[in-house]
């Protein structure tokens, strides 16, 4: 009996490739020859049993476990790379060039990976859908050529075309799982012409199809088939909105079709907005839909289009189902926050909620048991790197990676991965890395309460609000640089202005005179803001042009600094000492809120006793 596989990732970045064992270990695998260049792509065979990466010289294959090289393709330019779902053939696919002989370019070429012969090539001008749709036994596989559904028999490449259909307007195919195969066409809306759908056979194309649905609102489609090849989804959408309620085109139709052709439904959802994600269960008898404007609807139907369960309303745009089909985890990612939740489709009881905050790639694991999220590069360039969740709740792992661009666990057979249990498993310990991660920002969960502005706070205020022990502005009071010149009544001297007469002299005429009879007894007039002003700071306020004598000058209480040399210097560092301790006190109720503190922050709080103790010592002096 062969050995069970062992639970692995791999990822690749700008300048890192690499294969890492599962859990509980986390390590590098050994023997893996990490290239001095970057990688362009990699790929694992679907029955997990190859690895296979493309360099800018050449590609190269190794055996999963182990990480042996088997062969090596000296093939340049090599921008995607495929195998057939046992790993008997490898695909490549370079960009199309233009020969100097005129002839077409072979740039979609198949070889044998136990030999690396070329077995054939086909000239293939778009990387969408490039690669050829193999049945599971890998004895058809069929690709759309124009209008055209070619068939191969993979062991007898060189008999070339064994079966043709002609669909006209054919845009995307897609083959089914299962030992009866079926081929799914989709034809777009053209020319008033509505779209449709048709399901054939494989082995009897000649045939009328076997299922065929009209509709309109159709410029393309998503086909997804459930496990056993029975049942098929289709979600037509257009390229434009003309509602303008949506940058990405209009949710047309969500239709359920079978393959003998004797049911087909089109669902009618309870929510106005487009369809986020939908899947299959891998038991093939139920799918679950995310629909609707955010937030959006989660429901589980049966493969009738039955409503089993609403999960209610959520920020979600992604749903996935683990291999055993016995939990499902739904989640919002790209400009969600990225939350995920799990549930169990037994009790349809939520089992925990994952904080994968700017993760953009999530992926259950072979087993069932793990969730590896992933923060990638372009679509976001900071905080790269692969996490690592337990079903359960719990972080195992975390490898921080620059520009990270992909990450996927290795695929396992699910008959050869231990079974799930009757109840959820219990998460073991937690990696190093995690712990490390604790230890270096000290993560506090947020504490959920409402909103309250900070004057309701009961908080004091910050220290860039409030003035300094010596009496002076606080540090971004913004200080005065208008000063008026003498003899302008407090007004603004603008160079280049022409000068405004001079103020008459008291008891001359003037509009300023009747003003002053009609005062009558009532005394002098109020002194001006200006003049207010000054007299607060001890200057003279001849605002008004005339000979008064100004006030006396208003006492000021001797500072401290004119003391004792030594004990003013005992006095500024006494201030300090407690100016660091309130912003402490600061940050440690910043992070009583949950707010996340950066590493410089911590180190300050760390400080905080033996602040404290300086500051005793210097009161007791």
């Amino acid at each position: 009996m062969a050995s069970q596989p062992s639970q692995q990732y791999a990822f690749r970045a700008q300048k890192a490739l690499g294969l890492i064992n599962g859990s509980p270990s986390y390590t590098p695998l050994e023997g893996v020859q990490v290239p001095d260049v970057s990688a362009r792509t990699y790929r694992y065979s679907e029955d997990g049993r190859l690895f296979a990466y493309a360099l800018p010289t050449c590609v190269q294959v190794f055996l999963a476990e182990g990480a042996q090289l088997l062969r090596q393709l000296d093939l340049p330019n090599i921008v995607e790379i495929g195998f057939s779902p046992r790993g008997t053939y490898l695909s490549t696919w370079e960009r199309p060039l233009k020969l100097e002989d005129g002839a077409q370019h072979k740039n979609h070429r198949v070889f044998s990976v136990s030999t690396g012969e070329e077995l054939i090539a086909f000239t293939q001008k778009a990387l969408e859908g490039w690669d050829l749709q193999y049945t599971i036994t890998e004895s058809y596989a069929i690709r759309l050529v124009g209008s055209d559904i070619q068939v191969f028999r993979p062991a007898e490449w060189s008999e070339g075309i064994v079966d043709k259909l002609r669909v006209e307007g054919a845009t995307s195919i897609a083959l089914s799982p299962g030992l009866t195969p079926s081929v799914a066409v989709f034809v777009a809306e053209k020319k008033g012409q509505p779209a449709n759908v048709k399901i054939y056979g494989l082995l009897s194309l000649s045939a009328a199809p076997t299922c065929q649905k009209t509709f309109f609102k159709a410029d393309r489609a998503q086909i997804k088939w459930n496990v056993v090849g029975t049942h098929v989804l289709v979600l037509t959408q257009t390229e434009v909105d003309n509602s303008g309620k949506s940058y990405y085109g209009e949710t047309g139709g969500f239709y359920l079709l079978s393959a003998e052709g004797n049911f087909d439904l089109r669902l009618t959802l309870d929510k106005d907005g487009g369809i986020h994600d939908f899947n299959w269960s891998p038991n093939s008898k139920e799918f679950m839909v995310i629909y609707g404007f955010m937030p959006a609807k989660a429901a589980l139907f049966d493969q009738r289009g039955r409503l089993l369960h609403d999960f209610g309303n959520n920020f979600y745009n992604f749903v996935s189902f683990n291999s055993q089909g016995r939990l499902v985890a739904l989640g919002g990612f790209g400009n969600l926050r990225g939350t995920l939740d799990i549930f169990d489709r037994r009790s349809l009881a939520k089992v925990t909620t994952i904080d994968a905050a700017n993760a953009s790639f999530c992926q259950w694991s072979p087993d069932g048991r793990f969730i590896l999220t992933a923060t990638l590069s372009p679509r976001l360039r900071v905080d790269n790197g692969i996490k690592i969740w337990h079903c359960a709740g719990g972080l195992m792992h975390i490898q921080s990676i620059d520009e990270l661009y992909q990450a996927s666990w290795r695929p396992i057979p699910v008959d050869q991965v231990p079974q799930f249990g009757q109840t959820i498993p219990a998460a073991p310990a937690p990696h190093p890395s995690v712990l490390e991660l604790v230890t270096t920002t000290k993560v506090m969960t947020p504490v959920k309460a409402p909103y309250r502005p900070p004057g309701a706070r009961g908080l004091e205020a910050s220290l860039a609000y409030r003035r300094d022990d010596s009496g002076g502005s606080g540090q971004n009071t913004p200080t005065r640089r208008h000063s008026p010149a003498p003899n302008t009544n407090g007004r603004r001297h603008v160079p280049g202005a022409p000068k405004s007469p001079s103020p008459r002299p008291d008891g001359a005429g003037g509009p300023g005179k009747k003003k002053q009879k009609n005062r009558g007894d009532k005394g002098p007039p109020t002194p001006g803001l200006q003049q207010r002003f000054e007299q607060s700071n001890g200057k003279s306020a001849d605002v008004n042009g005339g000979g008064r004598e100004p006030p006396p000058p208003v006492e000021q209480e001797q500072s401290t600094d004119a003391g004792d040399p030594a004990l003013d210097a005992s006095a500024k560092k006494m201030r300090n000492l407690t100016k660091k301790l309130k912003a402490i006190e600061e940050l440690k109720e910043k992070a009583k809120r949950g707010e996340r503190l950066e590493a410089t922050q911590l180190k300050k709080i760390d400080t905080e006793v033996q602040i404290r103790k300086e500051l005793e010592e210097l009161s007791v002096s």
